[in-house]
Formats: structure tokens, C-alpha cells, sequence
């Protein structure tokens, strides 16, 4: 069995971004809200779900919250069982493959008449895809000591941005030329495409899970199990109640993930809408965005080891808020807004990868180091995001349904970066962390 710090177990755990990844960038980010937004058209922008009539774009965000919320509910008892009966790769595989099996499913999302489908898989894809990540992270200190977790998480990101573009690339020649491969119906490949990413997903997810070590099993009756789980959260709440340093990150960590998820899920549609880009142009951003974040999660990663993780994250959080100011005053009546679209697109890229990588390394390094119970830290780190993630979600699609325009949403995610970065400011160094 590979031994922790040993570059293979490094590789096989990081091997799982370039699995699961694929989801985050074609599901989340790139072909599957913009087909959404395509099926979903309708002359007064509302369609019926559950009986109500709801602006199509808020009933695609409400989705992604109630979703999050989902996962920040159940992680947290889940998390702590794993960690208790020590069994975390089973319920990484168990989540792995509910969300594959998902992101399958919306093959048989077709248009308004299928609506229900495409929301309860994506709904489902989500709790899947981000539920394997409360115990993949989790597995970060088992895998490598602290002096090598940046590098580490860092190259499981650029895994990430390598197979999930790889996989783009050949979605997007699928989309754009559906001729080539024999499809008939144009609105066929954006279909296909969510088959190979579940396929993908599966199939590469067994690199990690042959190598990854199976924890230590602790016999405990069965009765104890889900109150031995929040239990275990309940002393992580306290403890880091008594961390200052710790609590103060995990809330410029939450502020900021507002704005960073949320403009990852919804980028895409706020550059078909606002906008006015074509699919083909919004997917060349996309893979534009992940190869500069490969130079990015690579940058950052070695300006940490310089300035430190603080100030690097700092740098991070005013570059994301520059953007979505930016972002704010584009004009799609101007000539050359494509253009500056993909400027913008290209600095988010530079910092998207970085902020998400140095965010996990930084907690995982001002964890205390004699914790018996990483997973259920990590689990509270996930729940933060999620959270955040909900509220951001919310919030974004609750101006879009007043305003009937996304321009102030993208001005909201502005300010939570703003106040992630005054919150960062108050943060004391620490041996590990400066």
C-alpha cells in the first residue's frame, strides 16, 4: 500500500479532479446551462414548474440552491460517520457514481415538456458530484504532510483543467459540427455530451479508487453511528469557535465563495443573455478560461511559497471583484464587447484555479495538527461553501426575477468580494500560514 508524501498516491488522489472535473466545466459551467437557457426560451421568459411560473433562468438558480442546500445538510452527519467508522472511500465512490449516473440521466432532458427532468438530475448531479468532494478533500492530509498540500492540491486542479477540457473540446466539435459524427438533430449533441461525461466521470474515478488507502474500520454498534456524527460536528463547531486565525478565514472563505461559485454556475448564461454570445463563442471561453487556469493554479501555487498564502489570496480576491465590476458595465451594444468578454473571461481564468486550490490548502494547513477527525473538518469547510454557494444562487436569481436583468447580480457578487477581502486583512500569520 502507498505510504503518505509518496508522489504516486499524490498523483492517484489528484487523478480524481481530472475525472470529476468534466461535470463542474460541461454540467455546470459550459454546455449544459447554456442548452438550458437554448430548450427554455419562451416568448415571456417564464415557464411552469410545480404549478408556478417562474422566469426560467431563476428556476434554473433556485435548482442550484435548493441542491447545495441538500448537500450542506447532509454532508456534515455523513462526513462525520466515515470519519468514525472509517470507511470514506465508500461514500466517495457511493456520490461519485450517484452523480454519474445522473449527469446520464439528462440525456432525456429534451425541452419545456422534459423541464422536470432536466432539473431533478441536475439537482441530482449536483448532490452527487459535490458530495464525493466532502471525502475527497478530506483525504488531502492523509494523502501528503503539510509542507507538500499546496503543490498537491495544486496538481489536482491542473488534472482538473486538463481532462475536462480535453473532454470540451470534443463536446464542443460535437456541437458545433454534428454532421461529423452523424447526428442529425442539432439539439442530439448537447445530449450525447452529458453521456460522456457521465461515462468519463466513472471510468477515470477508478484510478483514484484503486490506489487510495482504505481507512481504518472501528467497530462500534450500529446504533451509534448517525449521533456519533454530529457529535463529531458538534466538537469541530466548538473547537473552532476557540481558533481565531481558523474562524476568521473560514469567514472571508464563505464571503468570497459567493461570488466565485456563483460566477462559475452562471457566467455562461449571463454571456448568452446579457450579452449576446453565440454557444460556439461562450465554449471557446470556457476552454480559454480552464488553459489559463493551469498557468494560473501553477502561478499562485509558487507565489504562495513566496509571499505567502494570505497575501496571495488577497491578490486572488481583487483581481475576481475587478472582474465582475467589469463585467457589470459590458454593453451588448458595443462592437468590441466580445472582445473585451473574453478579456475578462481570460483574468478569471488566471484566478479561478488559484483561489479554489489555495483556499483548500490554506485550511487544511491551519487545521490542528493532532485532529483525529479530518474528515468532519472538512466536511464544516464544505458546508461553509455550500452555503455560501446557496446563498449566492439565491440571491442572484432572486434580483434577476425583480429586475429581469442579471446586472445587478453580477454588482452583488462584487460587494462579497470586497468584504471577503477587508475580513482576509484582520487575519493573524501562523507558523503554517502566512
Amino acid at each position: 500500500m502507498l505510504q503518505k508524501g509518496d508522489k504516486k498516491l499524490a498523483h492517484s488522489w489528484a487523478f480524481y479532479d481530472w475525472a470529476n472535473s468534466v461535470y463542474s466545466l460541461v454540467i455546470s459551467t459550459a454546455v449544459f446551462p447554456i442548452y438550458y437557457e437554448t430548450v427554455t426560451q419562451t416568448e415571456s421568459g417564464l415557464v411552469q414548474f410545480l404549478g408556478m411560473q417562474l422566469n426560467s433562468t431563476s428556476l434554473y438558480t433556485y435548482a442550484l440552491s435548493f441542491s447545495f442546500l441538500i448537500v450542506a445538510f447532509i454532508s456534515p452527519f455523513l462526513s462525520g460517520i466515515a470519519d468514525y467508522v472509517g470507511n470514506k472511500k465508500s461514500y466517495m465512490q457511493f456520490f461519485c457514481y450517484f452523480g454519474s449516473l445522473s449527469v446520464m440521466s439528462l440525456y432525456f432532458f429534451e425541452g419545456i415538456d422534459t423541464l422536470w427532468v432536466g432539473i431533478l438530475f441536475s439537482i441530482f448531479a449536483s448532490i452527487g458530484f459535490w458530495g464525493s468532494l466532502v471525502f475527497y478533500n478530506a483525504y488531502l492530509p492523509e494523502v501528503a504532510y503539510s509542507d507538500q498540500q499546496d503543490q498537491v492540491s495544486a496538481l489536482g486542479f491542473i488534472y482538473g483543467y486538463i481532462g475536462s477540457v480535453i473532454l470540451l473540446v470534443f463536446n464542443l466539435t460535437m456541437v458545433m459540427k454534428p454532421e461529423w459524427y452523424g447526428i442529425t438533430d442539432p439539439g442530439m449533441a448537447p445530449r450525447i455530451s452529458f453521456l460522456t461525461v457521465g461515462i468519463w466521470w466513472i471510468a477515470f474515478s477508478q484510478v483514484t479508487f484503486r490506489r487510495l488507502p482504505d481507512s481504518i474500520r472501528v467497530e462500534r454498534g450500529k446504533k451509534d453511528f448517525i449521533f456519533k456524527g454530529f457529535e463529531e460536528l458538534k466538537k469541530v463547531v466548538d473547537e473552532i469557535k476557540d481558533q481565531p486565525v481558523l474562524l476568521n478565514f473560514l469567514t472571508s472563505f464563505f464571503l468570497y465563495s459567493v461570488g466565485v461559485q456563483s460566477t462559475i454556475l452562471l457566467a455562461t448564461i449571463y454571456g448568452k443573455s446579457e450579452i449576446g454570445l453565440s454557444t460556439s463563442s461562450l465554449i471557446l471561453t470556457i476552454i480559454v478560461i480552464q488553459l489559463v487556469g493551469i498557468a494560473g493554479a501553477y502561478l499562485f501555487s509558487n507565489l504562495s511559497k513566496k509571499i505567502g498564502n494570505i497575501t496571495t489570496l488577497k491578490i486572488t480576491i481583487i483581481i475576481w471583484a475587478l472582474a465582475c465590476l467589469s463585467a457589470y458595465y459590458l454593453d451588448k451594444n458595443d462592437p468590441n464587447v466580445q472582445l473585451k468578454f473574453y478579456v475578462i473571461s481570460g483574468f478569471i481564468g488566471l484566478v479561478l484555479g488559484a483561489i479554489q486550490t489555495l483556499s483548500r490548502s490554506t485550511y487544511s494547513k491551519l487545521l490542528p495538527q493532532d485532529t483525529e477527525d479530518p474528515t468532519t473538518y472538512f466536511s464544516f469547510f464544505d458546508v461553509t461553501e455550500k452555503i455560501a454557494i446557496v446563498w449566492g444562487t439565491f440571491i442572484f436569481g432572486l434580483a434577476v426575477a425583480i429586475t429581469e436583468s442579471m446586472r445587478l447580480s453580477i454588482l452583488l457578487l462584487c460587494v462579497f468580494f470586497v468584504a471577503s477581502f477587508i475580513v482576509l486583512s484582520f487575519m493573524k500569520k501562523t507558523k503554517y500560514v502566512k
